[in-house]
């Protein structure tokens, strides 16, 4: 792409870093064949009805990928229908969440003693029925699913750089990984799934159990498809629920992918559905259907006010929400400098500043603030904006879209406008696609937009602060609620930070450190009900309590 998307001294990066890039894996990945465009329902690839379809492009050059089949109310009806039929009257909530050890012990020595007295090399059809009947079980089927996401990872990780311009070497580490370990996580999670024993007043025994909503509506974000699409598919199907899922307009292409990765798996057609289509048709159809028992939506503020609305008006169905950000980082002046500029880069540049919990907003303590920018300018000197897919040295690829692309540039001549002083990049790179130089802003005041209003693209707010009470004050002055950061050596001042700061993920000393068993959510504006870890369980979910006479019990 030439010298201008490298950015400033990008191409003076040794020679012995871009080998070892390459060594390890970096691209460039092959471009892959884009094999699903139709929607996904009831186990088969359909045309949407009334045939629309339309354009995913690629955003390093702004060309069409593909023609994708537009779902809109009528598919939805269909999709959900198919989800319907399948919870009410299909396998999967009557499995168990895993066949028992001690069972398949037993079946197995049965089969062998009748093989063996046979002398026959083939198992007969009722043998088959028992091993089929073995293997079928919600934890051992979406175990099968999570070992072929992990067999797919390059194809999977190449299609989301195509299709989202990912960086596809850290989205096969990343994303591609925390997908399958999802799907694993829930796998072992399907059959812990327990109610509790009541010690009831007067002569009654009481017990809960807890069941499955239903039909869920998950509606996913562009910034992470194959994550985002196993961090909600799969807590549903551990707790017995079938889905219909409407992937981002932008980035259809892998919820399509996976949706025959599952049916490969084994999952019962009807159990999950994929409808591609857009927000205030798809998306709204979803929301607002009076046979979806509970919606899971994760993306901008403004339309989780919509999606509350539509369950409002509808049936009331439950909704968790995962919505916008605008997180800080605060670095105290004890702190390993060049570990605070790195933390601080990745907090806000990983992933293109695509990422709702982005630490866009870094305070670092006035008496190292002077350091610690010129170590973050010299820094961002090597940041290199490049082809994901062809650039081995690539840091960043292109934004998502051509509409995100404008937007984040508006935001930065914003700030500029607004008093604003860029310190490095802002501006558009290359010839074609969406590519943007990470901007750090510094002199910024917290009126300022770019200091209050959720970008999501590569801009930094770099602001100081003198003490631990002005930092925690300031932090706080957002309506968001989603995640933080906290850079010391001295543990009192983060335990002090971690206790007051209003968010649902706080990090010490380092950031973006997740995992399949820690709850990603947020509060205030951020909204409510979290991915990951076994309370992700409770939204498909419901609480029922029975309660029945005791007798002559000899113990109360």
């Amino acid at each position: 792409m030439g010298s201008e998307v490298n950015g400033g001294g990008g191409a003076d990066r040794p020679a012995a870093d871009v080998e070892a890039e390459k060594k390890s894996g970096a691209p460039p990945f092959e471009v892959p064949e884009v094999r699903f465009t139709k929607l996904f329902i009831n186990g088969c690839f359909v045309d949407a009805v009334s045939g629309r379809t339309f354009q995913t492009r690629d955003p390093r050059s702004g060309d069409v990928i593909a023609s994708v089949a537009e779902g809109d109310r009528e598919d939805v009806d269909l999709a959900v229908k198919a989800a319907r039929d399948a919870f009410d009257h299909g396998e999967w909530p009557r499995m168990s969440g895993s066949v028992s050890f001690l069972n398949s012990i037993r079946d197995a020595l049965a089969i062998a003693a009748r093989v063996c007295r046979s002398n026959a090399l083939q198992v007969g059809m009722g043998e088959k029925k028992i091993v089929s009947e073995m293997w079928q079980e919600r934890g051992r089927i979406m175990t099968r699913f999570a070992e072929l996401v992990e067999r797919h990872a390059d194809e999977l990780a190449a299609l989301e750089s195509l299709d989202g311009g990912k960086l596809p070497a850290v989205t096969k580490a990343v994303d591609i990984g925390n997908a399958a370990g999802s799907l694993r996580y829930f796998a072992g999670a399907a059959d812990k799934i327990h109610g509790e024993t009541l010690k009831m007043r007067g002569q009654f025994q009481g017990c809960t159990l807890r069941e499955p909503l239903g039909v869920a509506g998950l509606i996913i974000p562009w910034n992470f498809p194959t994550t985002m699409f196993t961090i909600k598919v799969a807590p549903a199907l551990a707790a017995g629920c079938t889905v219909v899922v409407k992937p981002a307009e932008q980035t259809p292409l892998s919820a399509l992918f996976l949706a025959d990765l599952a049916k490969q798996a084994g999952i019962p057609d009807g159990v999950i559905n994929v409808v591609p289509g857009f927000g205030p048709t798809a998306g709204a159809a979803i929301a607002s259907h009076m046979d979806v028992d509970t919606v899971s939506f994760t993306g901008s503020t403004e339309v989780g006010r919509l999606i509350m609305e539509a369950s409002a008006r509808s049936n009331l169905k439950p909704v968790s929400l995962e919505l916008g950000g605008k997180s800080p980082l605060i670095i105290f002046d004890d702190a390993d400098l060049d570990m605070a500029v790195e933390l601080a880069i990745s907090a806000n540049f990983f992933n293109k500043g695509e990422a709702c919990v982005a630490a866009s907003r870094v305070y670092v303590q006035e008496s190292v603030y002077d350091r610690f920018e010129k170590k973050l300018a010299e820094r961002m000197r090597s940041w290199v904006v490049g082809d994901p897919l062809n650039d081995p040295r690539a840091d960043q690829g292109p934004q998502v879209d051509k509409a995100q692309y404008e937007r984040v540039l508006s935001y930065i001549e914003h700030g500029k406008r607004e008093g604003a002083t860029l310190l490095t990049g802002g501006r558009p790179c290359g010839q074609k696609g969406y590519y943007i130089q990470p901007a750090v802003f510094t002199n910024v005041k917290e009126d300022m937009v770019i200091a209050k209003e959720e970008i999501f693209g590569p801009v930094m707010c770099l602001m100081k602060f003198k003490t631990v009470e002005e930092a925690i004050a300031r932090a706080n002055a957002t309506r968001y609620g989603l995640g933080a950061g906290v850079v010391t050596r001295d543990m009192e001042v983060a335990s002090r930070v971690v206790r007051s700061v209003r968010a649902g993920l706080v990090w010490v000393n380092c950031y973006f450190a997740l995992s399949n068993d820690c709850p990603f959510g947020g509060r205030g504006m951020s909204g409510f009900g979290g991915d990951e870890g076994m309370q992700a369980l409770d939204k498909y979910l419901a609480v029922k309590c029975v309660v029945a006479p005791l007798r002559g019990s000899p113990w109360m």
